[in-house]
């Protein structure tokens, strides 16, 4: 079992670069390998989920041809040539690691096959409800199978003469919808589903990528069946998600400045810098757009941070910075309350039940509800032993926690970290070597080099 040692810190790098975004990365490579044709992905996030979409399309025909790493992070640049959306079956089950979006996804593109395909993953996400995605693919005519009430993997799932319906989501879920309407692609007709509130539009925008036609009606999303991709190069932006972890770090430090470079900035994952811009945080961006999804530069200026509420229609959109932003919620000022995150308890882990603990072990008094948490913020963080339940996100919030604590803070299970950001220990190394209080510094480029005779190789 990894660990990772975190000490207070006392000033920042000017500038970071974070890898490319999580959503976009799993949807590149899923489309890619549905179109017919080659496509490039560049600024690729080589995660341990993002990896398990590209090996899945791989094993169902897709050609996938290594072209550039950096060091320290791993493959960011990969062109995938598709098998055309009808897809061959694989020689065995398919790994989906720890990703639900690899399994949710996934098992809408499987529910168009003309086979039968079982999909498995490691402990975490076989607890994981996977019912919410079987229904919806059901009443279109897929078979899903799984284990339990929650229908929870191992999956198997077999495809092939889908109808198109219209469904509208019990709870809000960009994955749900998504693999609706990636099954919708296969079904003759008009394929709706009718959300409770509007969430992350990244598949919408990357079907508009692909040339795959869809339609918008208020709280209503459409495609039509029948429809192929079309190869097309794409350049991912930076994770917003990954942002956060710094974007907090910076707000509660007053004094301090840092600028967040290419950063993804769809309006449908901008709600963590409403949040902190709520809690009194200093953040300004400027914006350009690249391949349908928006993006640019964040600056971030420390100072202090007050309490807020965090409820309601925002939730959907700030779902993965929750950690983080309770971590935020400790470090400002008054009682923070985060309400109506249900989806918390049914993530990598029982995100509320991990939050609070971590927090409470750090000096923190935490009121935990069904639904949520309240911090009372303004104690002194104490350096602690961390337990990351296996979560990536559990994992890099205290970390970032423990720069504001006295003493040192220990994340046990550090390695979960590599799920969504490898790297982040390089880059969270840059910051504790600002403690010696001098000017910032600045975060060093770390260059891509080809990578030379892999070509067309199977992934490893």
């Amino acid at each position: 079992m990894a660990t990772l040692k975190v000490r207070k810190l006392k000033s920042f790098p000017a500038e970071i670069s974070v890898p490319g975004d999580k959503s976009i990365s799993h949807r590149a490579a899923m489309f890619a390998g549905m179109a017919d044709g080659t496509t490039v992905i560049e600024g690729f996030l080589p995660s341990e989920d993002c990896l398990c979409s590209v090996k899945a399309m791989q094993a169902m025909g897709a050609i996938v041809e290594p072209l550039e790493e950096l060091e320290g992070v791993g493959l960011v640049k990969l062109a995938i040539t598709g098998h055309g959306p009808k897809l061959k079956a694989p020689a065995g089950p398919v790994d989906c690691g720890n990703s639900g979006t690899t399994i949710r996804l996934l098992s809408g593109i499987l529910a168009g096959q003309d086979f039968t395909t079982e999909m498995f993953g490691d402990a975490s996400l076989s607890k994981r409800p996977m019912k919410r995605v079987a229904d919806p693919l059901r009443l279109m005519g897929a078979k899903v199978e799984g284990q339990g009430e929650k229908i929870c993997a191992p999956l198997k799932v077999t495809g092939g003469n889908l109808q198109a319906i219209n469904y509208t989501l019990p709870m809000a879920s960009a994955q749900v919808k998504s693999a609706i309407l990636l099954a919708g692609l296969f079904a003759p007709g008009k394929t709706t589903v009718i959300e409770p509130v509007a969430t992350r539009n990244h598949t919408e925008r990357i079907m508009s990528h692909f040339g795959v036609k869809w339609l918008r009606d208020g709280n209503a999303v459409s495609v039509y069946g029948g429809q192929v991709p079309r190869a097309t190069d794409i350049i991912v932006p930076g994770d917003i998600s990954s942002a956060a972890f710094w974007m907090v770090a910076a707000a509660a430090s007053p004094g301090q400045q840092i600028t967040l470079k290419n950063v993804g900035l769809n309006p449908t994952r901008t709600g963590v810098i409403n949040v902190l811009l709520r809690m009194g945080a200093h953040i300004t961006h400027s914006e350009s757009s690249s391949d349908g999804e928006p993006r640019g530069n964040v600056v971030i200026k420390g100072g202090e941070l007050n309490a807020t509420v965090i409820g309601g229609a925002e939730i959907p959109n700030v779902i993965d910075e929750l950690p983080i932003l309770a971590v935020a919620g400790a470090l400002a000022r008054g009682n923070t309350l985060i309400k109506d995150a249900q989806e918390l308890r049914v993530k990598e882990t029982d995100r509320i039940a991990a939050v609070a603990e971590n927090l409470r072990r750090m000096g923190v008094e935490v009121i935990e509800y069904d639904d949520g948490m309240e911090i009372i913020g303004g104690a002194k963080l104490q350096g602690a032993t961390i337990s990351t339940y296996h979560d990536h996100r559990i994992a890099m919030a205290f970390a970032i926690a423990g720069l504001f604590a006295e003493g040192e803070t220990i994340i046990e299970g550090s390695e979960c970290i590599n799920t969504s950001y490898p790297g982040f220990e390089h880059d969270l190394d840059l910051f504790l070597k600002g403690d010696n209080g001098a000017a910032p510094i600045p975060v060093l480029s770390r260059v891509p080099r080809p990578v030379a005779g892999r070509l067309r190789a199977p992934l490893d």
